[in-house]
């Protein structure tokens, strides 16, 4: 299997949908599914009634998942980037195409 391009703990940026251009970092990846969850970003509203365990009911906002095609790293200058394979010191390093600099992970 493929190391994965972006991981948990990245600062991604939205390319596209409703949240495109917003950033935020990478709560949680699933690679199988080719989704990854991020930050405040994609945030859906579930009504919840009234039950047992929740007596007081009302809005759940939770972040839903995102395509990992949708979102792109981050560079420190704050623009979108693909993410490249390198070997460097004989270890295997992601490295942000556009800028050529290392991603930490």
């Amino acid at each position: 299997m493929a190391a994965q391009k972006i991981k948990k703990g990245d600062t991604v940026i939205v390319l596209s949908g409703k949240d495109k251009g917003r950033t935020g970092e990478v709560v949680k990846a699933m690679p199988k599914e080719g989704k990854v969850i991020v930050s405040g970003v994609n945030v859906h509203a579930r009504h919840r009634k009234p039950s047992q365990t929740n007596p007081q009911g009302g809005i759940d906002r939770k972040e839903a998942p995102l395509h990992v095609s949708k979102v792109a790293i981050a560079t420190a200058d704050g623009k979108p980037s693909r993410v490249r394979f390198e070997e460097r010191d004989g270890k295997k390093v992601r490295v942000a195409a556009k800028t050529g600099e290392l991603i930490n992970g």
